[in-house]
């Protein structure tokens, strides 16, 4: 299986116009279900640089009506991507692979999930030393771990956690 390469770009002032044509799409196909959708991710956050993917934060009441959403995602160009060490919500992409566009992470309105999600980017965006401090970590990562998109991932895992942790204690300083 060829690797994924870590492209990290300059923000795009476009990136948030492209959330808000995902989000019209998506509330479309499956508005009934949806109690909340948030732009996530370092897209969301004006001025980092990020993989040109848009990520997108979906609640709905229970994670069991998911299966539910899958054709009608599907006929709007989101795939599906059975993740079995997901627990707490469901990821879907679009676009080609390797060259996605989007990716859509569903999970319960106002789960752990949820928050964590909301709470690692409201403090970022209130925060531009920390949103100063996650590029440079990304950018370290990207350069070490060009064709390891997982690995990458993963080892900015520990920074995104100790931000969570301290939006938890109202530590926005």
């Amino acid at each position: 299986m060829k690797k994924i390469e870590v492209v990290l770009s300059e923000y795009d002032v476009n990136w948030e116009e492209q959330f808000l044509y995902e989000k019209r799409s998506i509330q479309e196909v499956i508005g009934h279900a949806i109690l909340g959708i948030e732009h996530i991710g370092s897209t969301s956050i004006k001025g980092l640089k990020a993989k040109p993917i848009i990520d997108i934060l979906l609640g709905v009441p229970s994670i069991e009506v998911v299966s539910e959403l899958i054709e009608a995602l599907r006929i709007i160009g989101y795939e599906y991507v059975p993740k079995p060490e997901l627990m707490e919500r469901r990821f879907f992409r679009k676009g080609l692979w390797g060259q996605g566009t989007c990716h859509l992470h569903i999970c319960e309105y106002n789960s752990s999930e949820w928050i964590d999600k909301c709470l690692f980017r409201d403090y970022l965006r209130l925060n531009a030393q920390a949103a100063d401090e996650y590029e440079t970590l990304k950018e370290q990562l990207a350069d070490h771990f060009q064709y390891d998109r997982q690995t990458y991932t993963k080892k900015k895992e520990p920074f995104i956690q100790k931000i969570i942790a301290k939006a938890k204690n109202n530590d926005f300083l």
